[in-house]
Protein backbone atom coordinates (compact mmCIF):
# COMPACT_ATOMS: atom_id res chain seq x y z
CA UNK A 1 0.00 0.00 0.00
CA UNK A 2 1.31 3.28 -1.02
CA UNK A 3 2.75 5.85 1.63
CA UNK A 4 -0.35 8.11 1.81
CA UNK A 5 -2.74 5.74 2.03
CA UNK A 6 -0.71 4.61 5.28
CA UNK A 7 -0.84 7.95 6.51
CA UNK A 8 -4.33 8.24 5.64
CA UNK A 9 -5.16 5.64 8.06
CA UNK A 10 -2.76 7.20 10.92
CA UNK A 11 -4.24 10.22 10.60
CA UNK A 12 -7.86 8.75 11.16
CA UNK A 13 -6.89 7.66 14.56
CA UNK A 14 -5.24 11.01 15.89
CA UNK A 15 -9.17 12.16 16.80
CA UNK A 16 -10.05 8.80 18.63
CA UNK A 17 -6.65 9.38 20.31
CA UNK A 18 -7.50 12.53 21.20
CA UNK A 19 -11.19 11.81 22.55
CA UNK A 20 -9.45 9.55 24.92
CA UNK A 21 -7.46 12.37 26.20
CA UNK A 22 -10.30 14.50 26.43
CA UNK A 23 -11.90 11.54 28.54
CA UNK A 24 -9.34 11.73 31.16
CA UNK A 25 -9.54 15.34 31.54
CA UNK A 26 -13.50 15.07 31.48
CA UNK A 27 -12.69 12.24 34.48
CA UNK A 28 -10.17 14.74 36.26
CA UNK A 29 -12.48 17.97 35.93
CA UNK A 30 -15.89 16.36 36.70
CA UNK A 31 -15.29 12.59 38.07
CA UNK A 32 -17.17 11.06 35.80
CA UNK A 33 -18.17 11.49 31.73
CA UNK A 34 -21.73 12.23 30.95
CA UNK A 35 -22.06 9.57 28.05
CA UNK A 36 -26.08 10.81 27.68
CA UNK A 37 -24.68 14.83 26.88
CA UNK A 38 -21.17 13.94 26.02
CA UNK A 39 -20.88 17.82 23.72
CA UNK A 40 -22.43 19.69 26.40
CA UNK A 41 -20.03 18.24 29.36
CA UNK A 42 -17.05 18.95 26.91
CA UNK A 43 -18.28 22.69 26.32
CA UNK A 44 -17.95 23.01 30.43
CA UNK A 45 -14.20 21.73 30.55
CA UNK A 46 -11.50 24.00 30.91
CA UNK A 47 -7.93 24.30 30.33
CA UNK A 48 -6.22 21.81 28.74
CA UNK A 49 -9.41 19.73 28.57
CA UNK A 50 -10.93 22.46 26.24
CA UNK A 51 -8.09 22.31 24.23
CA UNK A 52 -7.91 18.91 24.23
CA UNK A 53 -12.22 18.93 22.88
CA UNK A 54 -10.95 21.45 20.22
CA UNK A 55 -7.79 19.51 19.29
CA UNK A 56 -10.24 16.50 18.79
CA UNK A 57 -12.25 18.46 16.73
CA UNK A 58 -9.98 20.30 14.15
CA UNK A 59 -8.60 16.48 14.22
CA UNK A 60 -11.62 15.38 12.35
CA UNK A 61 -11.46 18.69 10.18
CA UNK A 62 -8.01 18.19 8.91
CA UNK A 63 -9.06 14.31 8.20
CA UNK A 64 -11.44 15.25 5.53
CA UNK A 65 -8.86 17.66 3.95
CA UNK A 66 -6.33 14.79 3.94
CA UNK A 67 -9.00 12.03 2.68
CA UNK A 68 -9.78 14.36 -0.08
CA UNK A 69 -6.07 14.71 -1.18
CA UNK A 70 -5.26 11.61 -1.07
CA UNK A 71 -8.33 10.35 -2.64
CA UNK A 72 -8.20 12.82 -5.75
CA UNK A 73 -4.21 11.84 -5.70
CA UNK A 74 -5.09 8.19 -5.80
CA UNK A 75 -7.93 8.63 -8.15
CA UNK A 76 -6.38 10.94 -11.08
CA UNK A 77 -2.55 9.85 -11.19
CA UNK A 78 -2.33 6.41 -9.51
CA UNK A 79 1.55 6.63 -10.54
CA UNK A 80 1.94 9.93 -8.37
CA UNK A 81 0.48 8.68 -5.84
CA UNK A 82 3.44 6.01 -5.19
CA UNK A 83 5.84 8.45 -5.81
CA UNK A 84 8.62 10.03 -3.47
CA UNK A 85 7.08 13.47 -3.39
CA UNK A 86 3.48 12.19 -2.30
CA UNK A 87 5.46 10.06 0.58
CA UNK A 88 6.86 12.73 1.79
CA UNK A 89 3.86 15.11 1.98
CA UNK A 90 1.68 12.45 3.23
CA UNK A 91 4.17 11.91 5.96
CA UNK A 92 4.87 15.71 6.37
CA UNK A 93 1.00 16.42 6.50
CA UNK A 94 0.97 13.42 9.50
CA UNK A 95 3.58 14.97 11.51
CA UNK A 96 2.02 18.03 10.87
CA UNK A 97 -1.45 16.55 12.48
CA UNK A 98 0.68 14.92 15.57
CA UNK A 99 2.50 18.18 16.09
CA UNK A 100 -0.89 20.28 15.55
CA UNK A 101 -2.24 18.28 18.64
CA UNK A 102 0.63 18.33 20.95
CA UNK A 103 1.30 22.59 20.59
CA UNK A 104 -3.33 22.25 21.29
CA UNK A 105 -2.72 20.33 24.06
CA UNK A 106 0.65 22.66 25.39
CA UNK A 107 -1.10 25.82 24.67
CA UNK A 108 1.47 27.16 22.12
CA UNK A 109 -0.61 28.94 19.65
CA UNK A 110 2.20 30.66 17.40
CA UNK A 111 3.73 26.92 16.23
CA UNK A 112 0.01 25.39 15.95
CA UNK A 113 -0.56 27.92 13.38
CA UNK A 114 2.47 27.08 11.91
CA UNK A 115 2.07 23.64 11.51
CA UNK A 116 -1.64 24.02 10.57
CA UNK A 117 -0.11 25.92 7.35
CA UNK A 118 2.13 23.41 7.09
CA UNK A 119 -0.45 20.21 6.38
CA UNK A 120 -2.84 22.98 4.49
CA UNK A 121 0.19 23.13 1.98
CA UNK A 122 0.64 19.06 2.53
CA UNK A 123 -2.82 18.80 1.42
CA UNK A 124 -2.89 21.36 -1.66
CA UNK A 125 -0.02 20.19 -2.93
CA UNK A 126 -0.73 16.73 -3.04
CA UNK A 127 -3.83 17.62 -5.32
CA UNK A 128 -1.35 18.84 -7.23
CA UNK A 129 0.06 16.46 -7.88
CA UNK A 130 -3.06 14.91 -9.76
Amino acid sequence: MPTPLWCLVLVTFLPYLLAFTGSYFKMRQFGSIDNKNPRQQAAKLEGIGARAAAAQANAWEALAMFTVAVGVLHLANPEAARSGTAASLAVAFLAARVAHAAFYLANIDVARSLVFFVQVVCAVWLIALA
